[in-house]
């Protein structure tokens, strides 16, 4: 982000975007008042979480957002900029694409989910600056939920799909 006349620097800057641990840049948006007890949720959290969080995110051309998975459902929605795939990686070692973007007749979507648990990643699909889509998570987010993507493990795990886990991790650790 060197040149703040270019569109994705802008954004980052007017929606004061910090960088996130996955890659890209975020902003919580969002955060709900009420809570979830953490005796109700103690199958799956360790303790109380929010109703819902949302957040900003944009995605910068060359960059990604690398394989990780949450404990919650999120839903993601296009706001504008290149279009963005989607990659999941489901429990059953199945790999599936979803295309976030404007052009319906090409078969983006404005909205889609990603299921608790799965590895998911993303990266912009074909030319464009940037994309900016907000993500919202329910039960809400928290960082003790967010999980990073071993290369090595995911290898092992969908050996099928090589290529794809590969570009969406940072290193072979």
């Amino acid at each position: 982000m060197s040149d703040p006349n270019r569109p994705a620097a802008a954004l980052i800057s007017t929606l004061g975007l910090v960088q996130h641990p996955e890659g890209g840049w975020y902003r919580e948006t969002y955060r709900s008042t009420g809570q979830i007890p953490g005796n109700a949720l103690s199958e799956y959290f360790d303790g109380p979480r929010p109703w819902c969080t949302a957040i900003h995110f944009l995605l910068e051309q060359g960059d990604y957002s690398a394989l990780h998975r949450i404990k919650s459902d999120e839903l993601w929605f296009f706001h504008g900029g290149a279009a963005l795939t989607i990659h999941l990686l489901a429990a059953d070692g199945s790999h599936s694409a979803i295309r976030l973007g404007a052009d319906i007749t090409a078969g983006e979507v404005f909205q889609a989910m990603v299921p608790a648990g799965t590895w998911f990643g993303a990266e912009i699909a074909g030319a464009g600056e940037y994309s900016l889509v907000s993500c919202t998570v329910a039960p809400g987010f928290d960082f003790a939920d967010f999980e990073m993507g071993d290369r090595g493990r995911l290898l092992q795990q969908y050996p099928a799909h090589e290529a794809v886990i590969t570009r969406l991790t940072r290193s072979a650790a």
